[in-house]
C-alpha cells in the first residue's frame, strides 16, 4: 500500500498507476471503523484501483471543540487499510487542500443544505462541499463511495457533483452498526461507558418509529419520539425530523411523499451522534 502526502506525489502516482484503469476513491476523516473498510471493500469489488484519503477537514467544523476532539489515529488506520487491500492512501496536510491561492467554489444546494444539519451547524455544508470538491479535482476517480448514516451530506455531495457536471458515480453504502444497533462512527470512540450504553437507544427508538408509522400520523410519531427523549436522562434531543428521501423537506404525512427518512441528531453526553432511517409506508 502506498502512502502519499503531497497532491504533487498523488498526481504522479496516478498518472503512473492509474492509467486504463477504473479508479474508486473513499474520502474520510480518519479514525476508521469497519463502516469505513465497508467502503472500501465494496470500492475494490466495483475498481482495480482504490485510493482512501485521510484529512479531518477543518472547514467543516462549526465548533471548534468538535474539531480538537475529532480521534486521531493514524497509525491504527493505515494498518486497517492495508489489511483490507486498499492500494493507496492519500494523507494530505491543510496547506496541500487549501494552499494560499485556491478559491473555494460556491454552490447553490437550494433547500438542501438549509435543514436539520445544515440548521443546526451554520456552514458545515459549504467545508463539506469545498473539501469534496477539491478531492474530486485532485483524483478525478470514476467512482467515490459515501456512507449512508451522513445521508444529509449524501445529498449535498450528489448535488454537488451534477453541479459541477463532473463524470463521476456517487456510491451510496448501507450504514453498519454495532451488536447492539449503534451505528458505526468515528465519533463513538469518544463515548464515556454510560454514555455509550445509552446511546444504542437512539437506534432502537427509530425501530420503534417504522413500527408506528403505518399506524400513527407523522406528527404523533414525531411527539413520541420527542417523549421519549425527554424522559431520558442520558441523551439530549437536538432534532428528529421525518422527510422526502429525494429533496429532504420535511413530511407533513405519509402520503405527501413516496419515500421517507426519519433522521436524527443528539448528544450523547458531550458526543454528537447522528442516525437515520428509511421508512416504507404501504
Amino acid at each position: 500500500m502506498k502512502i502519499i502526502s503531497t497532491v504533487s506525489d498523488l498526481s504522479l502516482f496516478l498518472k503512473t498507476n492509474a492509467k486504463g484503469q477504473s479508479l474508486g476513491f473513499v474520502p474520510t476523516m480518519g479514525a476508521l471503523h469497519s463502516g469505513h473498510i465497508s467502503l472500501i471493500e465494496k470500492a475494490l469489488e466495483q475498481n482495480d484501483l482504490v485510493l482512501c484519503s485521510i484529512f479531518v477537514n477543518p472547514t467543516q467544523f462549526n465548533n471548534s471543540d468538535d474539531l480538537e476532539q475529532y480521534p486521531d489515529r493514524i497509525q491504527e488506520d493505515l494498518k486497517a487499510l492495508e489489511k483490507a487491500g486498499c492500494h493507496a492512501v492519500f494523507t494530505p496536510t491543510t496547506a496541500e487542500i487549501y494552499p494560499k491561492d485556491y478559491a473555494t467554489k460556491k454552490y447553490d444546494f437550494g433547500l438542501l443544505d438549509k435543514v436539520m444539519e445544515g440548521e443546526n451547524r451554520p456552514g458545515h455544508f459549504e467545508g463539506v462541499a469545498g473539501v469534496v470538491s477539491r478531492l474530486f479535482d485532485i483524483v478525478k476517480p470514476q467512482k467515490a463511495y459515501f456512507g449512508e448514516k451522513d445521508f444529509q451530506q449524501l445529498a449535498i455531495i450528489k448535488s454537488m457533483v451534477k453541479q459541477e457536471q463532473l463524470k463521476l458515480e456517487i456510491v451510496a453504502c448501507p450504514i453498519l452498526r454495532e451488536a447492539d444497533g449503534l451505528a458505526m462512527s468515528s465519533r463513538n470512540l469518544l463515548l464515556q461507558p454510560k454514555s455509550r450504553i445509552a446511546a444504542a437507544r437512539i437506534y432502537k427508538r427509530l425501530l420503534q418509529v417504522k413500527k408506528l408509522a403505518p399506524k400513527q400520523s407523522v406528527a404523533q410519531v414525531k411527539a413520541w419520539v420527542e417523549r421519549a427523549f425527554e424522559e431520558d436522562n442520558e441523551l439530549n434531543l437536538e432534532y428528529f425530523e421525518i422527510v422526502s428521501q429525494s429533496d429532504l423537506q420535511a413530511s407533513s404525512s405519509w402520503s405527501e411523499h413516496k419515500e421517507h427518512i426519519a433522521c436524527i441528531a443528539c448528544y450523547a453526553g458531550s458526543i454528537r451522534l447522528i442516525d437515520n432511517l428509511f421508512l416504507e409506508i404501504n
